[in-house]
């Protein structure tokens, strides 16, 4: 019986889940400086411990109604084509164990592109959990805006 372990974060009610091998840090919200001519979603970017790091709002990635960062607002940073990529989530609560038999394939209702960064779904007792792949969230056009970035 494989498991794995899962960062689970919140986009307004809904629960989400990244494998925390992806994950390279979590850190409080920080104000973004807006960069111009970027995609919606980006907010802008960071310094990080010394390092630019573009923010992408995950909320308005997903077209989620967009609500206001409060203390347990938080950014995931991952890597990204080796460029460090923050996201902003409502909160990152907590590192959850998910064994392979309490992961369902991704609803065929999911189509298109969005199939793609939708690894699964994680079922814990009355909990539903969708896991993503943060890397496949952007298209490759939009990674390459923000590797220029």
């Amino acid at each position: 019986m494989s498991e794995k372990q899962y960062v689970i974060f919140r986009l307004g009610k809904e629960e989400y889940g990244v494998e925390i091998v992806n994950v390279k840090e979590i850190c409080e919200y920080k104000e973004s400086v807006k960069v111009p001519n970027t995609p919606r979603f980006v907010d802008g970017i960071i310094n990080l411990r010394g390092d630019i790091t573009p923010i992408i709002n995950l909320k308005k990635r997903f077209n989620l109604p967009e609500g206001d960062v409060n203390s347990d607002t938080r950014i995931i940073v991952i890597n990204i084509n080796n460029r460090q990529v923050g996201f902003i989530v409502d909160e990152a609560s907590q590192v959850l164990r998910i064994t392979e038999e309490d992961i369902e394939p991704a609803p065929e209702l999911v189509a298109g592109i969005e199939k793609k960064y939708i690894i699964g779904v994680g079922k814990l007792a009355d909990r539903i959990i969708l896991l993503l792949d943060l890397e496949y969230i952007l298209s490759e056009d939009e990674k390459e805006k923000i590797q220029n970035m």
